[in-house]
């Protein structure tokens, strides 16, 4: 196997993530050894829906947007996404187009390892199936979370939870948390699917029980426990 090329600082960073660090020691070295750093500039898209599956990226700097765009012009926001999170794996599985847009959201440096090269290696490691299926199980298990509260939860609560769970960065850290999260009030609205007048009444809310401190473009986190509570 061929020696990994990439920064030391690069592959650190991927090593910090609750996923990678939980992954066989060859595979996880196989990984770096194949990644290779991709420069994305500040509201470039890296790949559309319906775009042909072209690999995995796992991102090192910067915040990518996950979401669609329908004709009339209005957008979906699924998710932003920061180091170290990996992304690409449903088309890993299937070979499938691509479900949504990728962006950019800030000048952004991604780890790229092509699909040729994960499909030669799953085909003489078969065993290294199970390390994605969980990536992609941990994707689908916060999906069903967030259908779950979209259903059932008001408001404040489920705004409550996705800033504990963007915080946390989606469990894809271990053992920390961001303190501060650089993310607007209309991001949040499409996010959950609010206006952004009931998203600046439930900040509010939150503010005014301890939760939280809002500044322009950013929220700080005052109280992740009671947070992921639901406020």
């Amino acid at each position: 196997m061929p020696a990994p090329l990439l920064p030391a600082k690069l592959a650190d960073t991927v090593r910090a993530g609750a996923w990678f660090a939980s992954l066989p020691e060859d595979l996880a070295d196989h990984l770096l050894a194949l990644a290779r750093p991709q420069q994305l500039a500040a509201g470039k898209r890296l790949f559309a829906r319906g775009d042909a599956a072209d690999g995995l990226y796992a991102i090192v700097r910067g915040v990518m947007r996950f979401g669609a765009v329908t004709g009339p012009g209005q957008e979906a926001l699924l998710a932003m996404l920061e180091p170290p999170q990996w992304f690409g794996e449903i088309a890993l599985f299937d070979g499938a187009a691509r479900t949504h847009d990728a962006w950019a959201e800030s000048d952004c440096t991604l780890l790229h390892v092509p699909q040729h090269e994960l499909v030669r290696l799953l085909a003489a490691r078969p065993r290294h199936w199970q390390a994605f299926g969980r990536l992609l199980t941990n994707k689908l298990r916060l999906t069903f979370a967030a259908v779950e509260e979209l259903a059932l939860l008001p408001p404040t609560p489920r705004l409550a939870r996705r800033l504990a769970a963007m915080a946390g960065g989606y469990g894809a850290w271990q053992g920390r948390s961001k303190r501060v999260l650089e993310v607007s009030q209309e991001q949040l609205g499409l996010m959950l699917a609010l206006s952004r007048q009931t998203v600046n009444q439930s900040l509010k809310e939150l503010e005014a029980a301890g939760l939280l401190r809002r500044s322009r473009g950013a929220i700080e986190i005052l109280d992740l426990a009671r947070l992921a509570g639901g406020g």
